[in-house]
């Protein structure tokens, strides 16, 4: 993943707090949708409306699933697998 300086993520932070601590008010049943529509508009504004980019963004988005299980659902993984025995 094509992580980004530390230096560079001071920019962001504020703006994500204020966005994550909205989502984090939504019922779990609807959170979905919220974060789906927040994406979605995110990565509509920042790539053009060409073949080109929407074939990036659909990577950066596969490429955000691979990361978020690799750093977080596989490690959930192996802690529950300790706790409660393998398959």
């Amino acid at each position: 993943m094509p992580y980004i300086t530390q230096e560079e993520r001071p920019q962001y932070d504020e703006v994500l707090a204020e966005l994550i601590a909205l989502l984090k008010e939504k019922p779990p049943e609807s959170v979905d949708g919220h974060l789906n529509y927040v994406v979605t508009r995110v990565i509509k504004e920042v790539y053009p409306l060409r073949y080109y980019h929407v074939n990036k963004a659909m990577g950066v988005l596969e490429c955000i699933q691979h990361e978020f299980y690799r750093r977080v659902a596989a490690p959930y993984e192996d802690t529950k697998i300790e706790q409660n025995g393998d398959v």
